[in-house]
């Protein structure tokens, strides 16, 4: 039996420059971190970290080995450039110090990624039929909950860092000095705004193309292989 030729999706060409950008990045910073160690020794934590973000971009790949479906093309697209963005630009070129509002706009992209996700969700716990009837805006509000819940429970955990690992990942010091009053609220109530705002981008999307086009949910469903 001749075993059928599997095409490429236009995310796995997303994939594979997600994944032929890290490599380049790593391969060019190893050769400056072998040749000149001591003027580069901070590289080395920024390679590990890009070598992580290979092993991350992969696994939505690796759990689908172990499941009959596939994860829907538009939310592993928006993955791989929050992967992208996050790890590559974000650490290994240093756009988080580079930029100021860099942090702020990958928590926009990664709350409309989970809102995206929320609406998978919804399509999991409803039958086909429910859907047909189903309020778009209940979807949307599910979708928009989904998305800014999760969110918050990032700021309870980088609050747990930073409470008994002394870390400053909520940024409540700058430059070793504690800030004080709104100052040191700023980074965080800045996160959540940005949760809620990318959150209830992809919801008000959503509502509106369920109104007019309820077909528009199969975007976000899992797909059998």
């Amino acid at each position: 039996m001749v075993k059928q030729k599997r095409t490429l999706r236009w995310v796995d060409w997303v994939y594979l420059f997600t994944m032929g950008s890290q490599l380049i990045y790593i391969i060019f910073y190893l050769e400056q971190l072998i040749n000149r160690p001591t003027e580069n020794a901070g590289l080395a934590f920024a390679i590990l970290q890009v070598v992580a973000g290979l092993i991350i971009a992969t696994l939505p790949i690796l759990i689908e080995r172990f499941m009959p479906y596939r994860f829907p093309e538009i939310l592993y697209a928006v993955y791989l450039a929050f992967v992208y963005c996050s790890i590559l630009l974000g650490t290994g070129l240093h756009f988080y110090s580079r930029f100021i509002y860099w942090d702020k706009f990958l928590h926009v992209l990664s709350a409309g990624l989970l809102a995206g996700l929320g609406y998978t969700i919804f399509n999991i716990l409803i039958s086909k039929q429910q859907r047909q009837t189903m309020s778009a805006l209940l979807m949307s509000l599910f979708s928009l909950t989904f998305g800014s819940t999760v969110g918050i429970l990032w700021e309870f955990y980088e609050f747990t860092g930073d409470h008994f690992l002394g870390l400053n990942m909520q940024r409540f010091m700058v430059g070793g000095k504690l800030l004080q009053g709104q100052a040191a609220l700023v980074d965080t109530m800045g996160d959540l705004l940005a949760d809620v705002l990318g959150s209830l981008l992809i919801s008000v999307i959503g509502y509106y193309c369920i109104k007019y086009n309820r077909d528009w949910l199969d975007k976000l469903r899992f797909t059998k292989k």
